[in-house]
């Protein structure tokens, strides 16, 4: 939380996934990630850049301001994504292939940058060399985290020959 929104117990919070309208669908979260301390939400509305959340038994100032600093986490099976979606965690790690010669191998998701317009991958090569792909569609093909797997028609230059490692290490 990063801070009270007026006196009825309504909170300010930082929104780590696609918005306050992702987390209207949620109605339970968690003080922790092993999801044994829940609460339950009441309503859940957008605010700027911000989502605007009202916890179960969070009347006051006095009661909200024990969720300052404080991350809150829900299950993955409360919430179902569009085809094509991937939670973050699930892109970090995943091998990034062209999409129209799949012997080519870029290199690795390290990280996922949020941005304004669209997101975009930290992909790192073998040698450790990095480049930011912008998750557009006109440049990530395919998602296929159940495989870690993404597939991409990169723009023009986005990679240089020396980033383009063959999987047969050619």
């Amino acid at each position: 939380m990063v801070g009270m929104h007026g006196v009825r117990g309504e909170m300010r919070f930082d929104v780590w996934c696609d918005g306050a309208d992702f987390l209207k669908k949620i109605k339970t979260l968690y003080l922790n990630a092993d999801g044994r301390q829940a609460v339950g939400v009441v309503s859940v509305r957008p605010h700027k850049n911000i989502a605007l959340l009202k916890l179960q038994g969070v009347l006051s100032i006095e009661d909200a301001e024990r969720y300052r600093g404080k991350i809150l986490y829900f299950d993955r099976k409360d919430v179902s994504l569009d085809s094509g979606k991937a939670f973050v965690g699930d892109v970090i790690g995943c091998s990034v292939y062209d999409a129209d010669n799949t012997d080519i191998l870029y290199g690795t998701v390290t990280d996922v940058i949020k941005g304004v317009a669209n997101d975009v991958w930290s992909v790192k090569d073998k040698n450790g060399k990095e480049t930011l792909v912008p998750v557009i569609p006109l440049v990530v093909v395919k998602l296929d985290v159940e495989n870690e797997k993404v597939y991409l028609r990169p723009l023009k230059g986005l990679f240089s020959d020396e980033c383009v490692i063959r999987e047969d290490g050619e």
